[in-house]
């Protein structure tokens, strides 16, 4: 199944985003919210089947904010049909 982000709330600091598969059904969430030099991100979606296509969305995505704050530290809980999602690090980058 593939899945999407479909924005839902954007504002510099916060972000809500709907996680939808190819029929624009919504399977999931996630949040971004940030303060000063923290970033928090949470999601959750319900079916196990998308566990390494959420990471694959995920990662780019994460990356992508921290490249716009760089000091940023980042707070993640991420689950997909209830096991946490295991996102890869810088360092685990540079290893």
């Amino acid at each position: 199944m593939q899945i999407y982000f479909s924005p839902e709330f954007l504002k510099e600091d916060a972000q809500v985003l709907n996680v939808v598969d190819d029929k624009n059904n919504e399977v999931g969430y996630m949040a971004f919210l940030m303060e000063q030099k923290k970033m928090y991100v949470y999601g959750q979606l319900q079916h196990e089947g998308v566990y390494e296509d959420f990471k694959d969305l995920v990662n780019p995505y994460l990356k992508g904010l921290t490249k716009l704050k760089p000091d940023l530290e980042v707070y993640t809980f991420l689950s997909v049909g209830g096991k946490k999602v295991e996102l890869e690090t810088e360092e685990d980058d540079a290893e």
